[in-house]
C-alpha cells in the first residue's frame, strides 16, 4: 500500500471538506433553533472541544494582549458571519445563500483597497464587475417569486463581508504574535459566543435551545463536524495547494449547497440564474489570489 503523501492526497481533502460545509446548510434549514441562537450552540461546541485540543497538545494562548483582542473580534465578526448566513438561508435556500457568502473574496479586496490602500488589479475588477452582473441573474427571478428575497440577498452579502472581516482580524492577531490553530480557534468560538447571546435571547427566545434529541445531535454535528472537523480539513489542506488551484477548489462548497438546494431540496431554479450561478462562480475564481499572498477559505 503507498504510503500517504499529504499533498497528493490535499485536493480530495479539501473538496470533502468544501462539501462538509455546503452539508452544514441542510442544518441550518431543518433545525428548530433560531439563526443566532443556532450560531452560538455551533461556536460553544467548537469551542469546547477547541479547548480539549489545546489542553491534551500542551498548546499556549497568546502572550501578546493585542494578538488576544483580534482573535476574540475575530470571532464576533465569524459569529454574524454564521448568524446571517443562516438567516440568508432560511430566505432564500442554502444554494444562494452559500453562494453570496463566497463573494467574501471581494470584500477582501475592498478592505485592502480603503484600509492599506492595495489597489486591485485589472483581473480583480472585471472579476467583481462579472460578479455583480452574476448577481443580478441570480436575484431577478428571486425577487419576483420570493418575498424575503430582499432579506436573503441582503443577509448572505452581509455574511460574507463579516467573514472577510474576520479572516482580515485574524491575519492582525497573527501580526502581532504568532498563534497556533487550537488556541486561536479556542479564542474565536468564545469571542463568538460571548457576541450572539444577547441576540440570540433577543431574537431567538423562542426557538434559543434544541426541541427534542435530533435537534441536540444536529447542534453537535453542526459544531462539531462543521466547525471543527470541516474547517480543519480546509485549513491543512490550502497551504499544500498552489493558490490557483485552491480557488478553484474552494468553490466545491457553493456548488454543492447549489447541488443540494436545487435536486434533493427541490428549490425551483431558473435558466436565467443558473447562467447567474456560472458566471458567480467564475468570477469568483478569477478574484482568487493568484500571488504569494494567504489564500482565502469559507468558514460557514
Amino acid at each position: 500500500m503507498p504510503a500517504f503523501s499529504p499533498t497528493r492526497h490535499a485536493a480530495p481533502l479539501l473538496v470533502a471538506g468544501c462539501i462538509l460545509f455546503g452539508l452544514g446548510s441542510l442544518i441550518v434549514k431543518f433545525s428548530s433553533v433560531g439563526p443566532y441562537a443556532l450560531s452560538m450552540w455551533r461556536l460553544l461546541t467548537a469551542g469546547l472541544i477547541f479547548a480539549c485540543l489545546t489542553r491534551f497538545f500542551g498548546h499556549k494562548l497568546p502572550e501578546n494582549r493585542r494578538a488576544v483582542w483580534w482573535s476574540l473580534l475575530a470571532g464576533v465578526f465569524l459569529a454574524f458571519d454564521l448568524a446571517l448566513w443562516a438567516e440568508s438561508i432560511h430566505a432564500v435556500g442554502p444554494g444562494i445563500s452559500t453562494l453570496l457568502n463566497s463573494l467574501q473574496i471581494f470584500f477582501l479586496t475592498a478592505f485592502g483597497f480603503f484600509l492599506f490602500g492595495e489597489q486591485p488589479s485589472r483581473r480583480q475588477s472585471a472579476a467583481m464587475a462579472a460578479a455583480v452582473a452574476g448577481v443580478v441573474l441570480i436575484a431577478a427571478p428571486e425577487f419576483g417569486s420570493n418575498s424575503a428575497a430582499a432579506w436573503g440577498f441582503a443577509s448572505g452579502t452581509a455574511s460574507g463581508a463579516m467573514l472577510a472581516a474576520s479572516m482580515l482580524a485574524v491575519r492582525k492577531a497573527h501580526q502581532a504574535e504568532t498563534v497556533a490553530l487550537f488556541p486561536m480557534m479556542l479564542l474565536i468560538s468564545l469571542g463568538g459566543v460571548v457576541s450572539l447571546i444577547l441576540p440570540a435571547l433577543l431574537f431567538d427566545r423562542h426557538a434559543l435551545y434544541p426541541a427534542n434529541a435530533a435537534d441536540i445531535g444536529l447542534v453537535l454535528v453542526y459544531g462539531a463536524v462543521m466547525q471543527c472537523l470541516a474547517w480543519g480539513m480546509i485549513a491543512y489542506t490550502v497551504p499544500l495547494l498552489p493558490l490557483s488551484l485552491t480557488g478553484l477548489l474552494l468553490l466545491t462548497e457553493p456548488a454543492a449547497a447549489l447541488l443540494i438546494d436545487a435536486f434533493w431540496l427541490g428549490k425551483t431554479v431558473e435558466p436565467m440564474q443558473w447562467c447567474g450561478v456560472w458566471i458567480t462562480l467564475a468570477a469568483v475564481y478569477l478574484g482568487s489570489p493568484r500571488g504569494p499572498s494567504p489564500g482565502h477559505t469559507s468558514a460557514s
